[in-house]
């Protein structure tokens, strides 16, 4: 079983305040891979070899912080997709689920920073293994969160998207924090999805009382899902997590704005507040 929802968690809270903060050079179709400095290679290797013996180690945050937020790290290395490959396939559920997370997080990253796919395209392999190794940790996993993590990481390795983190947050923490679209900025929304219920309101449900104004939701027919929701909704399905599939039928669907009473895509906000 694959249960390390309580580490990505707190990973995923970290990445959504720091995605934009860090700043590395463009890369260009031509670019050599960078070579790092001696020290920077020894810190990255150390830092590489403690993870890979104790996923409850610092070096996994300190990983975290110097590729991912600040960059001080290089993440073209080839010690890094390499080593978090040779992790995700070891037979260790939450050293595999750490290395995907973060494996994930920086492709996208770099996708989005310098506005290539250079990384992956030099580390192709690395990357087929990566993925090999989510979908085959998907399959097997029966916790909830932790199969929406993999969810995500699958998402992130495949790169179709850049905003699988977002999409994925609110079916964890079942609630989604959204705007209306009326061009006048009517208001900010909840969209809940879970066990509190399935609705939309203007206000935060939970530190709210009881007589908050909420309005139902309106979910997908699964039967006319598309594209990513199908895909998403028939793995969770074959996979066994049939509550994971019922509540994307609701993030494939519609909420209605308690304000101006416009209807909108769940999915849609997401992507919107994404971008």
């Amino acid at each position: 079983m694959l249960d390390v929802s309580a580490s990505t968690a707190n990973d995923r809270s970290a990445k959504a305040r720091l995605r934009q903060s860090a700043w590395m050079p463009e890369m260009t179709t031509s670019s050599p891979v960078p070579r790092t400095d001696d020290a920077d290679s020894d810190r990255l290797r150390t830092l590489l070899e403690r993870a890979a013996t104790d996923p409850d180690s610092q070096a996994w945050s300190d990983l975290w912080t110097e590729l991912f937020h600040n960059g001080s790290l290089d993440v073209t290395d080839p010690l890094v997709l390499h080593t978090l490959a040779d992790m995700a396939e070891v037979n260790k559920a939450p050293m595999a689920a750490s290395a995907l997370h973060l494996a994930g997080a920086l492709l996208v990253q770099a996708d989005q920073r310098y506005e290539t796919r250079n990384l992956r395209h030099w580390y192709a392999s690395e990357v087929a293994r990566l993925l090999g190794a989510a979908n085959r940790w998907r399959q097997v996993t029966t916790d909830r969160n932790s199969y929406c993590d993999l969810l995500e990481a699958v998402l992130n390795l495949e790169g179709d998207i850049h905003w699988a983190q977002d999409l994925i947050w609110g079916i964890v923490n079942e609630e989604y924090e959204l705007e209306c679209p009326d061009p006048d900025g009517c208001t900010s929304l909840w969209v809940v999805i879970g066990e509190r219920g399935f609705f939309s309101a203007a206000e935060d449900y939970a530190l709210s009382d009881d007589d908050i104004e909420t309005v139902p939701l309106h979910p997908a027919d699964p039967r006319a899902l598309e594209g990513l929701g199908r895909r998403l909704y028939d793995l969770a399905l074959t996979d066994g997590h049939e509550q994971v599939a019922h509540a994307l039928t609701y993030a494939f669907g519609e909420a209605t704005c308690p304000e101006c009473e416009q209807r909108l895509s769940v999915v849609g906000q997401v992507i919107a507040r994404s971008s």
